[in-house]
């Protein structure tokens, strides 16, 4: 298991590189296609502000970058980061087919060390990928930081339904079944769809995570459950 969820930096960057390719496909196809709900109910629950800079980090193929983009209605400036190249060069094809260029930026960066001054970004959202950081409490800290004061930090992640009876169907859908189907499409040399739900059971939810949000020097924070409490959407602000 220790190996499984092995964080370190570079071997991240590998797994995701090596699922690029099929990266979306297996998102939607696995979800069946609630994820793209999810990133369009965070885009409404911390709705932009016409004009005020969003940053999505660990954007992957910028799916919630794009989704923020349609919500302000091209009104809003955009930078999406990733550490991983191959992810974002399927982003920059995704943002050219919506002609979004110029409103998205793309950047390559890491989490834990943001090539950005403080205090700098209305809305710092990150869509299931805090718990993929080889420190998740540096990278909150960063997200923090690069918040302007007023601003929001916004966290989309992997949860655990609360419903006994729903709770055993997913859990047997998302330990034995995802791993499987995932694995068999994107052949995985890390088996990254086996890391998936192993890193989610150990990553805090509800309020450890609410809690490390509090710790950072985040106010008002919540959270929303999403369809049953298999996703959870976390907000504080600065």
């Amino acid at each position: 298991m220790d190996t499984l969820i092995n964080k370190e930096g570079e071997r991240i960057r590998r797994m995701f590189g090596a699922i690029a390719p099929t990266y979306d496909f297996l998102n939607h196809l696995l979800s069946l296609n609630v994820d793209r709900y999810w990133r369009w109910r965070t885009t409404r629950l911390v709705p932009p502000r016409a004009g005020c800079p969003i940053l999505d980090l660990c954007t992957g193929t910028a799916d919630l970058a794009l989704a923020y983009d349609r919500a302000a209605h091209g009104q809003t400036p955009i930078v999406a980061a990733d550490f991983c190249q191959q992810m974002l060069i399927r982003a920059r094809r995704k943002i050219r087919r919506r002609a979004a260029q110029r409103r998205i930026v793309l950047v390559q960066a890491d989490a834990l060390r943001l090539p950005f001054r403080s205090d700098c970004f209305d809305i710092v959202c990150v869509a299931f990928g805090l718990r993929n950081m080889a420190d998740p409490g540096a990278g909150l800290a960063e997200m923090v930081r690069v918040t302007r004061p007023g601003g929001r930090v916004a966290i989309l992640e992997f949860s655990q339904p609360a419903d006994r009876g729903l709770g055993r169907i997913y859990r047997w859908y998302f330990q034995k079944l995802l791993p499987c189907v995932g694995q068999v499409i994107s052949r995985s040399p890390q088996r990254a769809y086996q890391y998936l739900p192993a890193s989610v059971s150990v990553f805090p939810c509800g309020a450890a995570l609410a809690q490390m949000m509090q710790a950072q020097g985040l106010r008002q924070v919540y959270w929303h459950n999403l369809t049953w409490g298999i996703a959870t959407l976390y907000v504080g602000t600065k």
